[in-house]
């Protein structure tokens, strides 16, 4: 058996192909790259069966990911996430059958671990030694403790505004940091400009082929915590759509193996009332979408004015029967209390989101009675401590608490 059943890469637009053996960014027409896999030869050597007993990661999946030799995975013991029941939040909001994916046990408190842990594992087995990318905060965190653990240089830069705890990850790591008196999409254009001048390998989201593969485990993980089954929706909160696209991703080759059904989730883009382009290309019908001016939001992560994969996020969406949807602040302000004095749950603002969109879409008839929803949590409310306020009383040493038993 092989470690990875890797095949090639190919253009998500126009099919192109490329080799897997060297460093690869973005097709020569400017669309992103996609990992093929060998599926005929991973139907005859593996089964759901035989992962049982593996470990509790997503390396669990190593055949369905293109890192080739064993000895080059970085990793930190990310995935694997609770797949929780959500009874309480469930029953206010009418949806009996409501779960939620939480990547705020992972490594660096969210989701984007797992795109890190493929992507730093991939680019060391190409011999890659210093990385840039933009990040809104969380990915830049987590590419920067990962390529710390292989050894890699990595150069980052961020908003201005982005969490003050994801710019003490970059440099406790030893990353290279800088902020930028703008947007993501200024920061961008900053990595840009290095990466040519300075030779560096461009880590940007959908720039590099990889990330998207570790990202897909979310979805090869809900299948398998479903007995290979699916669930009937699954939101996820939307900024550049990787994990989105991820997720179609893994449905789309766990049928192709026979692993699951031909009926799959119906997937939902949740974006910010304040940047909202998916949603606006998706009510208007059109296949890419459109600069978001001005963008803002508290949940800064889908804070992404135009994405470069928004054209695979609507196919994803559009070829599901999904939807997409925007939610304001003050709704998913809200949503975060509720989830967390229902469940017990301190979910990022960007997971609140999800939850704010589950119960307008229960509410407008769109999540159907009895139906499966997962909500994708995307990260620890913890990283966003200081978009919290609260005034509490302060007692005197001989003081008693003001409040009668009962």
């Amino acid at each position: 058996m092989s470690f990875s059943y890797i095949s090639h890469l190919y253009c998500s637009a126009c099919e192109r192909k490329y080799s897997t053996k060297e460093k690869q960014q973005l097709c020569e027409c400017g669309s992103p790259l996609l990992v093929a896999y060998e599926f005929d030869e991973i139907k005859g050597q593996l089964k759901p069966g035989d992962l049982v007993g593996r470990e509790a990661s997503l390396w669990r999946y190593h055949e369905l990911l293109p890192v080739e030799e064993e000895k080059n995975i970085v990793s930190l013991g990310e995935g694997m996430t609770p797949l929780l029941r959500m009874p309480r939040a469930g029953q206010d909001m009418g949806i009996e059958n409501l779960y939620m994916k939480d990547e705020g046990t992972i490594p660096t408190g969210t989701f984007k671990a797992r795109g890190a842990a493929v992507g730093i594992s991939k680019a060391k087995e190409l011999g890659v030694r210093h990385l840039a990318m933009p990040t809104n905060g969380n990915a830049g965190a987590a590419w920067s403790l990962y390529a710390a653990r292989a050894n890699m240089k990595a150069t980052i830069v961020m908003p201005v505004d982005a969490p003050v705890v994801t710019r003490k990850e970059c440099v406790i790591a030893g990353a290279e940091l800088y902020l930028v008196d703008g947007l993501i999409s200024d920061a961008g254009k900053i990595v840009s400009k290095a990466v040519k001048e300075f030779n560096l390998y461009d880590a940007s989201t959908l720039k590099e082929p990889y990330r998207i593969e570790g990202k897909k485990t979310m979805g090869l993980e809900i299948a398998e915590q479903f007995g290979w089954k699916v669930p009937d929706v699954i939101l996820y909160p939307t900024g550049g759509g990787v994990g989105l696209i991820g997720i179609y991703k893994a449905l789309i080759e766990l049928h192709t193996l026979g692993w699951i059904g031909d009926e799959l989730p119906r997937l939902v883009a949740v974006q910010a009332e304040g940047c909202a382009p998916i949603v606006k290309a998706w009510n208007q019908k059109k296949p890419y979408s459109e600069f978001w001016e001005s963008s803002s939001t508290v949940a800064f992560g889908i804070n992404v004015p135009k994405a470069l994969g928004d054209f695979l996020v609507l196919d994803a969406i559009n070829k599901t029967d999904g939807c997409a949807i925007a939610i304001s602040d003050e709704e998913l302000v809200a949503e975060q209390q509720k989830v967390a004095t229902q469940e017990g749950a301190f979910i990022c603002p960007e997971g609140a989101a999800v939850f704010a969109a589950a119960r307008q879409l229960r509410e407008n008839g769109w999540i159907k009675d009895g139906e499966s929803v997962v909500a994708l949590n995307t990260g620890s409310g913890v990283k966003y401590s200081d978009l919290l306020s609260c005034a509490v009383p302060i007692l005197q040493p001989d003081e008693g608490l003001p409040f009668r038993q009962g």
